[in-house]
């Protein structure tokens, strides 16, 4: 009831109701509900800005939905395994990694290549998982990169100013040798671009082998004490900022 503050905390928007129980984002939650597929305690229910109270039944196509607790659990990834929920041959899977971190199932957002090391998130949160891998959102990501041999000055500069890959032209935000390395091996790389190995393909373009690729920032999240293989979970203040990303 309106004079009970304490019940009105814990109404929520339909259409949060259905991102948080993981189906879809926001905006396409108000598209099932305005075609008729979402039912509230048995009735169809079409007005967008509907509330759901805790005790409300919430279906949608027939499938009754449970509201999850949230979890955002960020990981150090170690090589060697994939990023992907289940494996059909097997192999060493991400998820192994994370399994403790919550009762909640959870999924990474986005991907790493299988010897790609660094950070990954994992979450329930569907609306902020598909905000984070949207490229409208220009996500920063920063990678660490070690290359069989030193980069020429020439190609640092042809890759600085973008180059054309098979699937269009690729460009960093930012590109510059490691300063302590004492090598011209190593590179930091700050990029956007979510494309399926991106940083490999870029360097392979210019004929280097990238030999170990490390994701040391991701959408302001750091690796600051998170050892290789290790997870946490995120802060209240890390989920804000993340929330915020417009």
């Amino acid at each position: 009831s309106p004079g009970n503050p304490g019940m009105q905390n814990k109404l929520v928007r339909l259409n949060k109701y259905l991102a948080d129980a993981g189906i879809c984002s926001r905006r396409e939650a108000d598209k099932l509900i305005e075609a008729g597929t979402v039912k509230i305690n048995g009735k169809v229910v079409t007005q967008l800005g509907t509330k759901v109270g805790p005790g409300d039944k919430v279906q949608n196509g027939g499938e009754t939905l449970k509201r999850e607790k949230l979890q955002y659990v960020l990981l150090n990834k170690p090589k060697d395994f994939i990023t992907t929920s289940d494996d059909p041959y097997d192999r060493k899977t991400v998820m192994a990694l994370v399994e403790k971190a919550c009762s909640e199932r959870i999924y990474p957002v986005g991907r790493l290549d299988r010897n790609t090391l660094g950070l990954l998130l994992f979450t329930n949160d569907g609306e902020l998982a598909k905000k984070l891998t949207h490229p409208k959102h220009n996500v920063k990501k920063i990678y660490h990169v070690f290359l069989d041999k030193p980069l020429t000055k020439m190609d640092l500069i042809k890759l600085s100013g973008g180059v054309e890959l098979e699937d269009g032209m690729i460009q960093p935000d930012k590109i510059s040798y490691v300063e302590n390395a004492n090598d011209k091996k190593q590179i930091g790389l700050e990029l956007h671009s979510g494309k399926n190995r991106i940083v490999r393909r870029m360097f392979e373009h210019l004929g280097y082998k990238v030999v170990k690729l490390d994701r040391v920032f991701f959408a302001g999240l750091t690796k600051k004490d998170l050892p290789r293989g290790k997870w946490r979970l995120l802060t209240q203040k890390e989920v804000n900022l993340l929330q915020r990303i417009s």
